[in-house]
């Protein structure tokens, strides 16, 4: 990976996110208040989780990009679930499994777009 190139690159990852996020958001049936908080938890995390992640890969390698995903995506789940819990009205799904269904969605969505780019 060109480390010139990670700004545009972690853009791209956030951007991709919450075009996932959102879109999966509305589909649930997120009102419009709730979503923008999706959006702003996202680009709360999602460059912090990605910034570290790249690192974790050129410090460690291979092994350092699965171990340091799998910690940093959980801990997105995570921290992104308790703020959803202090700030979303929404009340059909609990924040934690919100997160967890968002999160795995867009993670998903990423992974297979990844395979084939």
């Amino acid at each position: 990976m060109n480390l010139n190139n990670l700004p545009y690159i972690l853009v791209g990852y956030l951007l991709l996110t919450i075009i996932l996020e959102v879109s999966l958001s509305f589909l649930l049936g997120l009102r419009k208040k709730d979503i923008i908080y999706v959006v702003l938890v996202n680009v709360l995390t999602n460059p912090i989780l990605n910034v570290v992640n790249v690192y974790c890969t050129i410090l460690y390698l291979k092994n350092g990009y699965i171990i340091s995903l799998v910690i940093l995506e959980i801990l997105a789940f995570i921290i992104e679930g308790l703020i959803y819990k202090k700030v979303l009205t929404y009340k059909k799904i609990k924040p934690m499994i919100l997160s967890l269904i968002l999160n795995v969605f867009s993670f998903g969505i990423g992974y297979i777009i990844n395979i084939y780019i």
